[in-house]
């Protein structure tokens, strides 16, 4: 299956899921990721600001904020890839490009993100055989995969039923380590916690 009709596939099951539904959908992926002693041990996480049918993560950039850890969230540049800002609260965002919410603080740099130590990035879906995520096809998150350190622990978000099998996979693409998904987290990794 080619990686448009896949898009187009998950995207269209998605917009089925029902609000009440996503909302608990986020609720549980909160609570996962909240419970793992790596998430709350992590100082500097790097996530992002969901936008439409993902699973939400405002209540989780929130509850990592207020829990201690500096969260830096993406500022989306002209050439697609991925600037950092920390966010500060509710009230230190701003519309961004494509009316994203982006942090209103000072820009960090593409390289931010290598000091990060967790990285959450959002996917339509991930291999459960290679950790490949399959994003919207911009390369910006596959770009900051490939800048953080084998070290740090890569979770993609994930609604139930799209932690999948034979995702195409190309040169740029980037594995994650970690699900989370509402029925919970599962190690993509294929050489172990520390790929």
């Amino acid at each position: 299956m080619d990686k448009l009709k896949l898009r187009r596939e998950l995207i269209e099951q998605r917009g089925a899921i029902p609000a009440a539904k996503r909302r608990e959908n986020a609720r549980a992926i909160r609570e996962t990721l909240l419970d793992q002693p790596w998430v709350q041990m992590a100082g500097l996480v790097a996530c992002y600001w969901s936008i439409g049918d993902e699973p939400e993560t405002h209540g989780l950039v929130f509850a990592l904020w207020k829990h201690g850890a500096t969260v830096m969230l993406p500022v989306l540049r002209q050439d697609n890839d991925l600037d950092w800002a920390v966010y500060d609260g509710p009230d230190t965002l701003a519309p961004g490009r494509f009316g994203i919410m982006e942090p209103v603080d000072t820009r960090r740099g593409v390289d931010a993100v290598r000091t990060a130590a967790l990285l959450i990035v959002p996917a339509l879906a991930v291999d459960r055989d290679s950790g490949v995520r399959l994003g919207r096809g911009g390369g910006s998150y596959d770009r900051a995969l490939a800048r953080v350190g084998p070290n740090v622990p890569t979770v993609a978000l994930l609604h139930d039923g799209e932690l999948i099998s034979g995702i195409p996979v190309e040169p740029h693409d980037q594995p994650v380590k970690w699900v989370a998904q509402p029925g919970g987290l599962t190690n993509v990794s294929t050489a172990g916690p520390c790929r």
